[in-house]
């Protein structure tokens, strides 16, 4: 395990896992909402945060979060190992308002990238019916067969599978 691409709703953990991940591998984190968008909310231009991750994807470690289901395909043909934060909607709500009670809200240097507004709430509340196919559409298309598929349902589970992993890599 050298070249993890974490995906999921946000509020999933996908943040937590990364870093975890990152210390236990001994390898680069990347959370893709703090390069994608600067401190004032700005977005990169898509073309300049594909080549980004491109870059990113040649490094021989990595573990990278996130979403941006343009790009996706870009991580997955890279990657060893895919992981799907696949928590409930209720899980992921609780996640981001758990996290801007814990953060507040903009964009910190560890990774968490905290703004909710109707829009990240409409589209957390609707991931499972309408991202989470598109999603597992492209892994079960560019990484499926090739590279390890891990589905984690819930913090509990993500934290038993940080454990094995932690003593596989001891």
């Amino acid at each position: 395990m050298k070249k993890v691409a974490i995906v999921g709703c946000g509020g999933s953990g996908k943040s937590f896992l990364a870093r975890e991940l990152g210390r236990i591998l001994d390898a680069p984190v990347t959370h893709l909402d703090a390069a994608f968008y600067d401190d004032e909310w700005n977005a990169l231009p898509l073309d300049k945060f594909a080549d980004l991750q491109r870059e990113l994807v040649a490094q021989p470690r990595w573990v990278i979060d996130g979403n941006y289901n343009s790009t996706l395909q870009i991580r997955l043909d890279a990657c060893d190992t895919v992981v799907l934060m696949d928590v409930s909607t209720v899980a992921a709500l609780y996640g981001i308002f758990s996290r801007q009670i814990r953060h507040g809200a903009g964009h910190k240097g560890n990774g968490v990238h905290n703004r909710i507004n109707w829009g990240v709430i409409k589209y957390v509340a609707t991931y499972r019916s309408k991202m989470r196919p598109r999603v597992m559409s492209k892994i079960e298309e560019f990484a499926s067969g090739r590279a390890e598929v891990v589905l984690l349902t819930s913090r509990g589970q993500t934290r038993r599978w940080l454990r094995k992993v932690a003593a596989e890599h001891r």
